[in-house]
């Protein structure tokens, strides 16, 4: 009896996994329901997808079971890479019908090829129930035109004055022939730019036929940095034109200068009488490796006139010389003006000065002086008749007398 009721148990568990597995085997849908597109077209149709573009899959199926937490998800299988996208829950109804849209990126694995083919897989599920639609066969095929830098190579950092080399590698990894390339290499914040040409590539070599047509190349251009710029990070552009097409990349560069500034000035504020000159020392370092020519042109004013000994002055490669700046003020006041300092036709600096301008009768020394011997003269006047004014009393006398 205990035997005969085991084996009652045993098949009945038995039946219980067999409804588990069947139930969870059922399609959520019948898969030939399943409409799916690529970029808008049928996927019956074959379709061709960009290598490195994003591709849009549009799901369309009718249930035909209530389910809850229901995803979407596409798989594309490359040779290398498989990559997936997958649409958040949602529930579903019955012999209702479910539009689905996702976006996948396409790897891009055309080294050696300029077009292949690859798979893409979808399924529709939830804990109950799974449709698959497998083996779906795209084809991807490289961009039509697609240079690519492959490496940059230049110095982190760079000294003001400096010229550098940046070296470069090119490769076409398009799907025709580049054609007069020319490559372009600039700091725009620096206005420093240098460009070359590159020739032609083809999109895959065959030594077969012709060695000398490549798909890489490699060269270097050279740049120099102004001896005034400012310490800091700039944006290294490389732009590569072709005919049918055009690409930028960029890269970061470090500049240092330890002196960036061609005009010292000792001494920015000055006070001077009414009238007379004040006098500032301009210092003008040239720290390139030629002869500099500055302009000196101070600004003036109806109350205000500034000169300079000299307008036009020459300083050798690695030295410095010295300007001087007079201003002269017609009344009291603080005045404030700039002196322009050109190297050629560019303006290389401009310098803020101030003047303070006092009356002579308040600022004079010798006026000073002299109202200061007054006040102490009136002083000791007022002494000197106090004292006069105060006379002695007269000594009383005294007699003798006898008895």
């Amino acid at each position: 009896m205990n035997t005969k009721n085991l084996m009652v148990s045993l098949c009945t568990i038995a039946i219980a996994l067999l409804l588990v597995v069947t139930v969870s085997a059922i399609d959520l849908t019948n898969p030939s329901n399943v409409a799916i597109e690529i970029d808008g077209m049928d996927v019956a149709d074959n379709p061709a997808i960009i290598a490195g573009d994003s591709m849009s899959i549009r799901v369309e199926f009718t249930a035909d079971f209530d389910a809850s937490d229901v995803r979407v998800k596409a798989e594309l299988e490359g040779d290398k890479v498989d990559v997936y996208v997958m649409s958040t829950p949602f529930d579903v109804e019955a012999s209702h019908t479910y539009k689905k849209t996702l976006t996948l990126k396409v790897p891009f694995e055309l080294k050696d090829q300029i077009s292949d083919d690859v798979t893409l897989n979808l399924k529709i599920w939830n804990g109950d129930y799974k449709t698959e639609v497998e083996d779906l066969v795209l084809r991807v095929q490289r961009p039509s035109y697609n240079p690519v830098v492959k490496s940059v190579s230049v110095s982190q950092s760079v000294d003001a004055g400096e010229t550098f080399p940046v070296d470069l590698v090119l490769k076409n990894m398009g799907y025709n022939d580049l054609d007069d390339i020319y490559v372009t290499v600039s700091i725009p914040e620096l206005d420093v730019k240098k460009t070359s040409y590159f020739g032609d590539l083809v999109p895959l070599e065959d030594c077969t036929k012709d060695c000398e047509e490549e798909d890489t190349v490699s060269g270097r251009l050279y740049l120099e940095i102004p001896y005034d710029a400012e310490s800091g990070f700039y944006n290294l552009e490389v732009e590569i034109t072709t005919d049918d097409v055009s690409s930028t990349v960029n890269k970061q560069i470090a500049v240092n200068n330890d002196f960036s500034e061609n005009v010292i000035v000792t001494s920015s504020s000055k006070t001077a009488n009414v009238g007379q000159d004040a006098e500032y020392s301009l210092l003008l370092v040239n720290p390139t490796n030629g002869l500099r020519v500055y302009k000196i042109i101070p600004e003036s004013s109806s109350e205000l006139s500034s000169s300079v000994d000299e307008s036009v002055i020459a300083v050798p490669a690695g030295s410095s010389k010295t300007v001087t700046v007079m201003a002269r003020a017609s009344e009291a006041g603080e005045y404030n003006f700039n002196v322009n300092v050109f190297s050629g036709d560019k303006l290389t600096d401009t310098v803020s000065l101030s003047l303070t301008t006092e009356d002579n009768a308040t600022s004079n020394p010798i006026v000073v002086l002299t109202v200061v011997l007054a006040i102490i003269f009136l002083v000791l006047l007022i002494v000197l008749i106090v004292l006069l004014g105060k006379k002695p009393k007269k000594q009383e006398e005294f007699g003798e007398s006898y008895y």
